[in-house]
Parts: structure tokens; sequence; C-alpha cells
């Protein structure tokens, strides 16, 4: 792991800098380039703008995670019932994704199941798509647990696996029987190297290894894999391979931050190839937006102009 990166996942985890940093007005400005807004109304209104001035679904996320009470579970649950709910209103093409530790897991598995089947349910009566994001490893098997628990009821529900995770293909041949929805990124918290591959080229060998599994024909009808990177290389030789494979377009979709790799989003959407945008806000930004310039360091000299 570069030091570099290595940095800025300490910081993701530092309470005395999130708490400083985020007074500073430079801050906040180069935080804008990657999140629109706090507010769900302002989510709403960038996912508005994707999809009318580019053709892009979105995935949305109230940032935030690690709750110490049921009501507060109780209070996030119904914060994302009503983005649901305003989803449809508008009638948006987003999708809904969210940390477990904002349902409850950290009070009890039984709790969390119940948040997240709501939402679940709430999402497939509209029509569209609940995910759920992938936390540091201590929470792997239990957001994977969680994840099979409500799949059986409400077959609209992905979930996110890391490729740097040494266990991941594994836990990939565990979930194909289910035909999966998986969301497939690179990982961003800090790991140990018996947990996580620590050197980069390794994570986009076992990121392509993975993909090429998820994209091989002959799956279990249904199983759809959500490409989580900025890499153009990985999605340039991914590109190439769905060619090759002749696969239909709704067996897979990029899916990309919102503000980042703007060029290689345009791209693709020049090519026709599906791209779905994910749109994150709140105020709990600091540790996400540390984790995001941890993801690609080239971002921090954007930061570093927005001081100038």
């Amino acid at each position: 792991m570069s030091i570099m990166r290595s940095v800025l996942l300490a910081g993701a985890e530092s309470v005395w800098l999130r708490e400083r940093a985020m007074r500073y007005p430079f801050v906040r400005r180069s935080v804008s380039r990657f999140m629109p807004g706090e507010s769900m109304t302002e989510a709403l209104e960038a996912c508005r703008r994707q999809q009318a001035e580019r053709g892009t679904g979105a995935i949305l996320t109230h940032l935030g995670e690690n709750l110490e009470t049921l009501e507060e579970a109780d209070a996030v649950t119904r914060h994302y019932l009503e983005l649901l709910d305003r989803i449809e209103a508008v009638r948006l093409d987003a999708q809904v994704s969210v940390k477990l530790t904002q349902l409850g897991l950290d009070l009890g598995r039984d709790a969390c199941s119940e948040h997240l089947a709501e939402l679940a349910a709430r999402a497939q009566a509209h029509g569209t798509f609940l995910w759920i994001d992938m936390e540091s490893s201590k929470y792997v098997d239990a957001t994977l647990d969680v994840y099979r628990r409500v799949k059986v009821r409400t077959p609209r529900l992905g979930v996110c696996l890391q490729a740097y995770l040494h266990r991941t293909a594994a836990d990939v041949e565990s979930l194909l029987p289910l035909a999966p929805a998986i969301r497939l990124v690179k990982g961003a918290y800090r790991e140990p190297p018996d947990v996580a591959f620590p050197k980069k080229a390794d994570v986009d060998e076992n990121y392509l290894r993975l993909a090429e599994r998820l994209l091989r024909p002959g799956l279990p009808p249904g199983t759809f894999l959500g490409i989580g990177t900025h890499d153009e290389r990985i999605v340039t030789r991914l590109q190439a391979l769905v060619t090759e494979r002749r696969l239909n377009a709704d067996a897979f979709e990029f899916e990309m931050l919102y503000g980042i790799q703007r060029q290689l989003q345009a791209r693709l959407v020049r090519e026709g190839a599906p791209l779905r945008v994910l749109i994150s806000y709140g105020e709990f930004w600091f540790p996400w937006y540390m984790r995001r310039l941890a993801e690609r360091p080239a971002n921090v000299l954007f930061v570093l102009k927005s001081m100038l």
C-alpha cells in the first residue's frame, strides 16, 4: 500500500482531523467536486440533471455509519423510505445504496435485517433496486448473512464485494447459487496484509479475475455485475470481454462516483455502455471523502488547487 493511501485512510478514521478539517472552506470547496450537496433534495436534483443531460441513471446514498441506538436506525430507515418514495414520485432512474451499520448492524442482525427488508420491499414495490454497501472486513460475514436473509424475500437486492480482500473469490462462489447482483469495487479501508492484498497490482489482477468470473456465460439467470471502478485500463479490458462474450446489457453496468473520471464517464456514454453514477449526500462526509481520495490519490492535486 502506498504511503499516500495509508495516510489518507488513517485520516478517514481520525475524529480529531474530521472535527477540524470540516471547518475549513477549502475542504468544503474540494468535496463539492465529488458530492453535489448535503441534502436529499440536492442529491435528487443532481440525479435529475445526470438523467436529463447524459441519459445516465444514479445510485443515491446518505452518508453515515456505526449508529449507537435502534432509534437512530429507525430514523435512517424512515429517511431512506422517504428517498425511495421521492424517487418514484418524480420518476427518476435512481437506485438506493445503504450501509448496514446505518440500519443497526452493530446492535444485532435481526433488527438490521428487518430494517433492510422494509427498504427492499419498498424498492421492489416501486420497481427499483436496493444495494448494500460493504464496510470494513470485520463486517463481511454479518453483511453477507443479512443479504442472504433478505434476498430470499425480495430479489431486487444487491451487495458490494471488495476485490482487495483475499476472501472475496470464495464469497463470490458462495453467492452464485442465489443469482446475485454484485457491485465489485477495489476496497477503501485500512486492512492488514493477511486480510487484503497490499499491492495495487495484485488488487487489480484480482479485480479482473473476479469480474471475468461474474461475466461468464452460463451463470444463474438474473446474476448481475456492477463494475465499480474508475481504472480506465480495467474498464477497457472488461468492455472487450463483454463484446467478445456477446453479453446482454442487462447483465452488467459500469458504476462510477459523481465527479470522478468525468472524461471516462463521457466516453462510456458516447459508446452506449450502461453507466450508473453513485451520488452521495449528507453531513457525515469526511470519512467517505478521505476514502475517495485514497482510492484515487491523483485527486489530492485537485484539493491542493482548491487551497489556492
